[in-house]
C-alpha cells in the first residue's frame, strides 16, 4: 500500500504524461517497476524468499520514483525533495527505534497515513483537474517577443469516468483513514480493545455507507453539477465516520483480519487514483495491494471458521463477555509448575512443539525461545514451532518475530502441517497463546469459538503454558486447556520465565 500511495503523490505532482523521450523513459520505468512489484509479491509467498521479495519491491519503488521524476511536466522539485527528506527521516526513525512487537500498530498507522495521502491527492485533483501551466502551453520567449498577455492555465472539466475514479478513491480513502487509526488505537491500548456495540449499530453503519454510495453515484452522473462540491465533501465526511464506526465493534481477536482488509481498501483507493491520474504503475501497484489484502482477509476469516461479514459485523466477544464463559470451570483446578520441573520435562523431551502467541510478542521473548530451543536440540531433542493463521495481531506476526530471533524458517509449521504431530510430542510449550489452543472450539457447541480450527496442543503428552495470569484472551472466554490434568501453568512474564528455563536446562 505504501508503494502505491507514494506513487500517487509523485504522479499528482507531475501530472499526466506528455509526449517526448522523457515519456518513453517514464513508461519503461513504470513497466520495469510493475514487473519488480509482481516478483516482489511472489517472493513474499515463501518465508525463505521473503527478504528478497521485499528488496525487489523496494527496487521497483525506486525505479518508479526515478521514472516519475524525469517527467517533463514537473513544475518544481522543491516540495518533492522536501517531502522525500521528511518521509525518509520518519521512515528511518521508525525502522530503527520501533520495536518489532509494535509492528501491528505501525502497520495500522501506516495505512492511515497512506490513505490520507491518497485522499488528499483526490481532493487536490477534484479542485485542479489536470491543470496545464502557462509555460507548458507557450514557451516564455514567444510571449516576450509578441508582447502578448500571458496565457492562462488550461483545465478540463472532470468527466464521469474520471469522477467515478475520484469518488471511489476519496470514499475508500477516507474510510481507511479513520478505520486504520481506530485499529491503531485498539492495538496501542488508548481505545478499548473489546468490541464497543450499541443498539442498531449495524443498521446505522450500513445506512451511512449506502448514503455515501448514493452520493458517489450522483457525483458520477453529475460531475459538474451545482451540488458536486457539497456532495463530494459530504461523501468524504461519511467515509470518515463509517471508518470509525465499523472498527468500534471489532475486537482485538479479529484485528489481523481488519488490518488486512484496511490494506486492501487503501490499495483499491490508490488504484482508483491511478485511473484518475492516468498513471499505469499506480493502477498496478494499487491493484496488487487491493487484491492481495482482500484474499488474505478471506483466508484468515476461513481460518477462524467465520464468514467475512461475521468478522465485520459480528462484534465477536461483546455479547459473550457479558454472558460469561460458555462452559463453567467451577470445581476445576489448574496445576502450576516450578521452573525446575518444567526444565526437566523440556530437557529430556524428544519432541517439543512451541506454540507462540501474542504474550510472547508483548514480553519480547522470541530470543529466549530460540535460545531454549537450541539447548533442547543440543541434548538430542527436536523443536518445532506451530503457527496459527491468526496468532498475534497482524498477518504473519509470529513469523516476523521468530525470524527476528533467527529461528530457522524450516522449523515453522502452518497449522495444517503440524496438527497431526502433537500426538507424538512429549511437550507442547504454549507461550502467551489462548484462543488458538482452546479445545472448546472442538468440544463445546455453545462456545462462541466453536468450529474455529485450533492447534491441537491438548493432544501432546504434556502441556506447559507460560502465562501471566488466568485472565482470558481477547475472546473473553475460559480456556479448557488450562484445566486439563496434563497441563501445567508456569506463571509469570514470558521473557523472565524463559530466561529461568534456559538457566535451569543448562544445569540439568
Amino acid at each position: 500500500m505504501s508503494l502505491a500511495v507514494l506513487c500517487s503523490l509523485f504522479a499528482e505532482t507531475s501530472g499526466p504524461a506528455s509526449a517526448g523521450p522523457r515519456v518513453l523513459l517514464t513508461q519503461v520505468s513504470y513497466l520495469a517497476a510493475s514487473v519488480l512489484f509482481i516478483f516482489g509479491l511472489k517472493g513474499l509467498t515463501n518465508p525463505a524468499k521473503a527478504r528478497r521479495g521485499m528488496q525487489l519491491a523496494a527496487l521497483g519503488m525506486a525505479v518508479a520514483v526515478v521514472g516519475t521524476l524525469i517527467d517533463a511536466q514537473i513544475v518544481t522539485y522543491g516540495w518533492i525533495v522536501a517531502g522525500m527528506i521528511l518521509g525518509s527521516a520518519i521512515g528511518a526513525a521508525i525502522s530503527i527505534w520501533m520495536p518489532m512487537t509494535a509492528v501491528p500498530q505501525r502497520t495500522a498507522i501506516s495505512h492511515a497515513f497512506g490513505a490520507l495521502a491518497a485522499t488528499m491527492v483526490g481532493i487536490a485533483h477534484f479542485h485542479e483537474p489536470a491543470t496545464v501551466p502557462p509555460a507548458a502551453i507557450n514557451p516564455p520567449v514567444v510571449a516576450a517577443t509578441t508582447l502578448a498577455p500571458p496565457p492562462a492555465a488550461e483545465t478540463h472539466a472532470i468527466g464521469r469516468v474520471e469522477m467515478a475514479a475520484l469518488g471511489f478513491e476519496v470514499l475508500f480513502g477516507s474510510l481507511t483513514i479513520t478505520g486504520s487509526f481506530m485499529a491503531f488505537g485498539k492495538l496501542q491500548g488508548f481505545v478499548p480493545s473489546q468490541p464497543i456495540t450499541y443498539k442498531g449499530q449495524n443498521a446505522s453503519n450500513i445506512s451511512m455507507f449506502v448514503v455515501g454510495f448514493l452520493l458517489f453515484v450522483y457525483l458520477t452522473l453529475n460531475p459538474d453539477g451545482n451540488l458536486s462540491g457539497t456532495c463530494f465533501y459530504l461523501m468524504i465526511a461519511l467515509g470518515l465516520a463509517v471508518g470509525v464506526l465499523i472498527v468500534l465493534p471489532i475486537g482485538g481477536a479479529d484485528m489481523p483480519v481488519v488490518i488486512s482488509l484496511l490494506n486492501s481498501y487503501a490499495g483499491l483507493a490508490s488504484s482508483a487514483t491511478g485511473f484518475a491520474l492516468d498513471n499505469s504503475v499506480l493502477i498496478i501497484a494499487g491493484a496488487l495491494d487491493g487484491a492481495s489484502g482482500f484474499l488474505l482477509s478471506i483466508l484468515m476469516s476461513k481460518a477462524m471458521n467465520r464468514s467475512f461479514t461475521n468478522v465485520l459485523f459480528g462484534a465477536f466477544g461483546a455479547s459473550d463477555a457479558a454472558a460469561g464463559p460458555a462452559a463453567s470451570t467451577e470445581g476445576l483446578t489448574v496445576h502450576s509448575i516450578s521452573v525446575d520441573d518444567a526444565a526437566l520435562q523440556l530437557a529430556y523431551a524428544r519432541l517439543v512443539i512451541v506454540v507462540p502467541g501474542y504474550g510472547m510478542a508483548v514480553a519480547q521473548a522470541q530470543h529466549q525461545v530460540r535460545e531454549l530451543a537450541e539447548l533442547i536440540e543440543k541434548r538430542g531433542g527436536d523443536v518445532k514451532y506451530a503457527i496459527h493463521p491468526v496468532a498475534g495481531r497482524m498477518p504473519g506476526h509470529m513469523n516476523v518475530l521468530l525470524a527476528e530471533a533467527n529461528v530457522p524458517y524450516d522449523r515453522l509449521y502452518d497449522m495444517d502441517d503440524i496438527n497431526n504431530e502433537f500426538g507424538r510430542a512429549d511437550v507442547a510449550l504454549v507461550i502467551g497463546a489462548n484462543d488458538v489452543v482452546n479445545p472448546a472450539a472442538r468440544n463445546d457447541a455453545s462456545s462462541p469459538i466453536y468450529g474455529m480450527p485450533i492447534l491441537n496442543a491438548d493432544q501432546a503428552q504434556r502441556v506447559i503454558v507460560l502465562k501471566r495470569s488466568m485472565n482470558p484472551g481477547f475472546s473473553g472466554i475460559e480456556n479448557e486447556l488450562f484445566y486439563n490434568p496434563k497441563t501445567a501453568l508456569l506463571f509469570g512474564d514470558a521473557k523472565s520465565s524463559l530466561t529461568q528455563l534456559v538457566s535451569a536446562v543448562k544445569n540439568v
